[in-house]
């Protein structure tokens, strides 16, 4: 088997997005572990910074050893001919293009669930579980995975069904149709996933009247933004960590907050965190990254028409005939390298929007302190990454550093006069 000039390309873009990574690993590794920084003296012991950096080293390392397995098999299968042994499979097994694809993708994608599964179970059950923070039962875990599968089917079979049936039969015109079933999905499941899906994994239960929610509800008043309930989500059911988020749109939009982020925190600092949320909203974050989302998919379906069926891409995979299925999953792995820039003009923008939104909430509720305190709260009930390298932050971050965050907080509050605080109590009454 000979390689040709498109499957140079993709072993060369898989060796630069390899050795960019490994080196902001390293980089990482060196450059944390330097000190404890001073405004996180109050929330971090010698002890808690030790297992911070060592839950870093240990992730590193794990990511790692996934990374050199997944890849090792990806290339041996390719290599040792798995991509025409499929082929040959799913023709005998079917007449319809359709089913041809669906059979064809749907084994690679259990097959990589399947390779995935052990590290998935490693990382739960031994690495969370080592520094605290796994909650996940094995019932849950198998639970999850079976959910997952079975909604991955049901959903993702239907989308792509679609997509196959317009690169069959539509002719030059299916990168549009396909383009419009694309958008289409990706609003209806703005209203699906808060109201159908998400409930099928967590309970979400209403915010008792109290405290708390008086003051969330005072808040949205105060800058005018709808809202109509808040739910708390049962996330101590898998994991010790904290989190906040928004979900959907109009009437299906969840407010939530992780059970475990309300035992944690007093109520000035969760309407903090629920006032950064609300910023991403009025804002309009949440809207052009989804019209960036929109436009991308235009792009991606367009280069698809035109390379998907490129003799040239079938033979880098040594087929010897071209298939709207294999140039699909093709053509995925050749515009990796694309994506991968994508990925980190996306990141770096997301990055912004975060202290857009920390300004926003530190300017709407005026109290720049809560918002310093639920950042450094959650760092250090998350562990997280006190000092990454810049160069691993630009790789691999949607959301500033931590500290970065709380420096711009100070340089805000500086330039303005907040009035004095005073500080409640935590939890639903």
């Amino acid at each position: 088997m000979s390689i040709n000039i498109v499957a140079i390309i993709i072993l060369a873009a898989l060796a630069v997005d390899r050795i960019l990574h490994a080196a902001a690993d390293v980089m990482n590794l060196r450059h944390g572990g330097t000190g404890l920084p001073d405004a996180f003296r109050d929330y971090y012991d010698a002890e808690r910074y030790r297992s911070s950096v060592r839950y870093t080293r240990v992730n590193t390392r794990f990511s790692w050893a996934a990374g050199a397995f997944g890849t090792a098999v990806f290339l041996g299968f390719w290599f040792a001919g798995g991509f025409p042994v499929l082929d040959g499979w799913v023709r005998q097994a079917a007449d319809s293009e359709v089913v041809r694809g669906l059979l064809f993708i749907g084994a690679l994608v259990l097959a990589r669930g399947v390779i995935s599964l052990p590290f998935s179970v490693y990382k739960t059950f031994w690495i969370e579980s080592e520094f605290g923070f796994n909650r996940t039962t094995p019932s849950v875990f198998a639970t999850d995975t079976a959910k997952a599968f079975l909604l991955g089917i049901v959903i993702g079979g239907a989308v792509l069904s679609a997509i196959l049936a317009f690169f069959i039969h539509a002719g030059d015109g299916a990168w549009l149709y396909c383009w419009i079933v694309a958008v289409l999905f990706m609003a209806v499941m703005q209203f699906i996933v808060p109201s159908w899906i998400m409930p099928l994994f967590n309970r979400f239960e209403p915010l008792e009247p109290g405290p708390l929610r008086d003051a969330i509800f005072a808040y949205a008043a105060k800058i005018d933004f709808p809202v109509q309930n808040i739910y708390v989500m049962d996330g101590s059911k898998r994991s010790g960590k904290s989190n906040a988020f928004f979900a959907g749109f109009g009437k299906s939009r969840k407010i939530v907050l992780y059970d475990t982020l309300v035992e944690n925190h007093t109520t000035d600092e969760l309407v903090a965190v629920l006032a950064h949320e609300m910023g991403h909203f009025r804002k309009k974050h949440i809207q052009w990254m989804l019209l960036a989302a929109i436009l991308q998919a235009g792009v991606l379906f367009y280069l698809l028409s035109v390379f998907m069926t490129s003799p040239p891409l079938a033979e880098a995979f040594f087929l010897d005939s071209v298939s709207v299925y294999a140039g699909l999953v093709f053509f995925a792995i050749l515009y990796s390298p694309v994506d991968m820039v994508l990925g980190f003009l996306m990141q770096a923008v997301s990055r912004k929007n975060e202290y857009t939104a920390d300004r926003f909430a530190v300017e709407t509720t005026e109290n720049p302190d809560s918002m310093k305190r639920a950042l450094k709260k959650l760092a250090a009930n998350n562990l997280a990454e006190l000092r990454p390298h810049p160069f691993y932050v630009l790789l691999n971050y949607s959301h500033p550093p931590v500290a970065d965050r709380i420096a711009a907080i100070d340089k805000m509050a500086a330039a303005t006069i907040y009035p004095m605080e005073t500080t409640t109590t935590a939890g639903i009454p």
